[in-house]
């Protein structure tokens, strides 16, 4: 058995054959607590004699990580502890342990970086280094939870053509994480230089999204057939501009090798719209692209870190669309420990601003605290958790981060009741804000506080409850009801209009369960007024954007719902598609109508946040949702809506496969067809207001539309 782990990133071999798939191990984590420690089994790869190689390179822990050039490193050496542990037919052990007889020499990769690159030498002798031994917090090393970061497919071109400025550009056809493998025949000493970009501009890489990160690979050909593959980096692209290749590049030479975290996709849809089918297509890469290791913003420019707002509204999308139970429970564990040091959720896990000076930080120092959504990442994503997977103990592991959150939001809150004060990211990336401006947006950052606060401390009392908590559980419900109370007092008008009357403040309320039936009806009207004097055109960020669809369906405004949805204007999900979108963008209009990149400095082709949307298509279009959590009783509840002729979804539930799907037949008949597990029952709720209870098999049901929904 081999155990190791870095500080930095390793791959290691035995006799040069690899000890596993994986790569860029031990991946991130927050370091100073968690040090995850890789263990293979490596016996049908030792035999007398064996010689074992790790290459160690920078990573994230020496990775000048951050934005706006922060630089940020955990540290200045990288280093390798591992062991050997060889157990013989008679029950001896041997343990073969990193020390200072172990020898060191430099490697082909003599530059590597996350943001920007690496260069590999092929034409460079291998010198030996000297070993250095360091000691290491042997309490923070943790066994390995997370699923290894891997090569899940690889992808030929679809187009090679040369630039305006003369070097060859490769389209892959997707926007995509990992690297390009290279093969290529030149004179000893020969370099090509390969760089990466997600769109192009005016024909050529579109460079000035990637900030400051290069996104460059540098390849010195040995003079023999060379295969180069730089695996101490990623990028995200879906471009490929090469400079310096011998000879005519041929499709043969490159192909795209699609790098993430290994995750069983485990939910699917599809419907009578091939836009709407390419919009779940774009969540689905955006979320291969940023579950690389951990739940990142975006994989591409000089940030890629691991913002909580984002993944706070995505996660019960993701747990859909793949299974990354294991993933976001490690990630969860990191952000307990970054929580209980600060004190607050950090606005990214692993915290890495903190390595910042102060002064570094400029005006961002200030805003340094608790933040509903970013924050509340604490409490939704266990229970985005809870209800896909159904595990206690987790949730039991989760608990302290989120009760850490909550207690430091409480001496924030106004006399009133309200978290009205302190900064907040609030509706952040409303269409309606200046493209330097993104969090201008129309809805009032307390409401959306608020709102958020309510539906963290109602998770926060049910997990308790869950967990035997009673005395948390009261208090929690207590704060649940106070909040609730001060909302409704402060926020909502006797019509029914909420403070600021945009589309995301009545989305939250309605979707959390802010109101009274008379208030949530009065609210789902205006907010379906909105959408429509608006042009079904989404007026929402980060904020809204999840429960807008949501919030016009549970009020009865379904048509209005799927008008929002299949709206291609600009803004709206299906703009994005219409310009060629293989994944969702940062902004509503990363690239504008004539085809250039969106001014702002801000601007991400791979952000899954604001394509969080498809949660609502998996559990309300198609109706599969959780009845218990982990589906040990599962809701059933197809919405059909004008624009589609047929919907359907599958998820593989820890349970067994659930499929539930409609068409539209003659005679406005609606034709529902669900398949239930073995051993597990659903609850089918019909678009006529009928429910019946369903056992495992197959099961068909007709049912008249109703008209006007």
């Amino acid at each position: 058995m081999l155990r190791g782990t870095a500080h930095g990133v390793f791959e290691a071999w035995i006799d040069g054959e690899p000890v596993s798939r994986g790569v860029l191990a031990p991946g991130w984590s927050a370091y100073e607590w968690r040090l995850p420690v890789q263990e293979y089994d490596v016996l049908s790869l030792v035999r007398d004699g064996s010689r074992f190689d790790v290459l160690v390179g920078n990573g994230w822990w020496r990775g000048k990580l951050g934005f706006e050039g922060l630089g940020l490193d955990y540290g200045e050496a990288i280093g390798f502890i591992g062991e050997l542990e060889l157990t013989y037919e008679g029950g001896q052990i041997q343990r073969l342990s990193t020390g200072p007889e172990w020898q060191a020499r430099t490697a082909p990769v003599s530059a590597n970086s996350l943001y920007d690159g690496v260069r590999i030498d092929a034409s460079a002798a291998s010198r030996s280094l000297g070993v250095t031994v360091r000691e290491i917090d042997r309490s923070a090393l943790v066994p390995q939870i997370k699923p290894p970061i891997e090569r899940q497919e690889v992808r030929a071109p679809v187009a090679i053509w040369t630039s305006p400025s003369g070097n060859a550009l490769v389209d892959f056809g997707q926007n995509l994480v990992g690297w390009t493998r290279l093969r290529v025949t030149g004179p000893v000493g020969t370099e090509v230089t390969l760089r990466h970009a997600e769109v192009l501009e005016d024909g050529e890489l579109a460079l000035r999204p990637l900030r400051s990160a290069r996104a460059t690979d540098t390849y010195v050909l040995s003079g023999r057939d060379d295969v180069f593959e730089p695996t101490l980096t990623f990028h995200g692209f879906r471009y490929v501009e090469i400079a310096g290749f011998p000879g005519e590049l041929g499709g043969d030479a490159i192909e795209a090798v699609v790098v993430h975290s290994r995750m069983p996709r485990t939910g699917f849809f599809e419907c009578s719209d091939a836009r709407v089918n390419r919009l779940v297509e774009n969540s689905v890469w955006g979320q291969k692209g940023n579950f690389l290791d951990l739940p990142t913003d975006c994989p591409q420019r000089d940030e890629r870190l691991g913002w909580t707002g984002d993944i706070a509204v995505y996660a019960a999308s993701a747990c859909y669309q793949f299974d990354c139970a294991d993933l976001l429970h490690s990630w969860l564990l990191d952000l307990r420990a970054e929580t209980e040091h600060a004190g607050y959720v950090p606005f990214v896990v692993p915290n890495v601003l903190k390595l910042a000076p102060r002064e570094a930080l400029g005006a961002h120092a200030g805003i340094l605290g608790p933040t509903a959504i970013w924050g509340d990442a604490a409490a939704w994503v266990p229970e985005a958790l809870w209800w896909a997977y159904g595990d206690s103990n987790r949730l039991a592991e989760h608990y302290p981060a989120l009760v850490v959150h909550l207690e430091s939001i409480l001496p924030r809150l106004s006399e009133n009741g309200l978290w009205d004060t302190g900064f907040q990211f609030g509706d952040w990336l409303d269409p309606t804000a200046p493209p330097e401006r993104p969090l201008a947006a129309k809805a009032d950052s307390g409401v959306v506080a608020t709102a958020c606060l309510y539906r963290t401390a109602l998770f926060a009392a049910s997990a308790a409850d869950e967990l035997g908590l009673d005395e948390d559980r009261g208090r929690w419900e207590e704060l649940a009801r106070r909040t609730r109370d001060a909302f409704r007092r402060h926020y909502v008008e006797a019509d029914g209009r909420i403070r600021s009357d945009a589309q995301a403040v009545y989305a939250l309320a309605i979707r959390f369960g802010l109101l009274d039936a008379s208030e949530a009806a009065l609210a789902g009207a205006r907010l379906a007024r909105l959408v429509e004097e608006g042009g079904f055109r989404v007026a929402t960020g980060f904020a809204g954007t999840p429960y807008v669809t949501w919030a016009l369906t549970e009020t009865g405004h379904v048509s209005t719902a799927y008008r929002l949805l299949l709206e291609d204007g600009l803004p709206s999900w299906l703009y994005a598609v219409g310009m060629g979108a293989t994944t969702i963008w940062e902004r509503w209009d990363s690239l504008l109508p004539d085809g250039s990149v969106n001014p702002g400095e801000m601007t991400s082709f791979n952000h899954y946040a604001l394509g969080a949307v498809v949660d609502w298509l998996y559990q309300c279009v198609a109706g599969i949702r959780p009845a218990a959590p982990g589906y040990s009783r599962v809701h059933l509840e197809p919405t059909p809506g004008p624009g589609l002729d047929w919907a359907r979804g599958t998820l593989r539930t820890p349970h067994g496969v659930v499929e539930c799907g409609w068409r539209r037949e003659r005679d406005s008949v609606i034709a529902i067809e669900c398949v239930v597990p073995d051993g597990v029952e659903a609850d089918l709720h019909l678009p006529d207001g009928s429910l019946r209870v369903l056992r495992s098999g197959t099961h068909e049901v007709s049912v008249k539309e109703e008209a006007g929904r």
